[in-house]
């Protein structure tokens, strides 16, 4: 399987997907805003719920510098319900139980835990401006401070 490598100043895959709450998310709705595309590999794990707490906890002065934020994997609807619901999280999670959006951005590939190897989301945020191109893209995420490694971005 080869990884898309999309890089900084590349126009993002567009997309669409069904959130927590069944409502279709196209990338396109975000046209204006800043997008913080997160992608994470599963609900309810603790790094992924660190992620997802951090951007919760910092939602005002996100929306206050403008962007949207979207978080993105492979569990299904109502996985993504419980989680949001359980977290009080303000945002959609899409569900891409196909993997499509996951394999367009190149964030589903090899990973190795425990000496062994297997398929899974490589957990990878794309910054995506007002007219849809991608501005930046972190791949060593720190969960617990992810919102201060976005706002370091832009020296906010």
């Amino acid at each position: 399987m080869t990884m898309i490598q999309l890089k900084e100043g590349m126009k993002a895959p567009g997309f669409e997907g069904i959130d927590q709450n069944g409502k279709t998310i196209k990338l396109s709705d975000f046209t204006g805003k800043k997008v913080v595309l997160y992608f994470y590999p599963k609900d309810n794990t603790p790094g992924c719920t660190a992620e997802a707490c951090n951007l919760r906890d910092n939602w005002d002065s996100l929306l206050n510098k403008g962007f949207a934020v979207i978080g993105v994997s492979p569990d299904n609807e109502k996985s993504h319900k419980g989680f949001v619901d359980k977290y009080s999280l303000p945002f959609p999670l899409i569900a891409d139980t196909s993997k499509k959006i996951l394999n367009d951005y190149g964030v589903w590939g090899e990973k190795k835990m425990y000496g062994r190897s297997f398929l899974g989301v490589i957990r990878t945020t794309f910054i995506v401006d007002e007219k849809g191109i991608i501005e930046k893209i972190i791949i060593k995420v720190d969960t617990s401070g992810h919102t201060k490694q976005i706002f370091n971005l832009y020296n906010q």
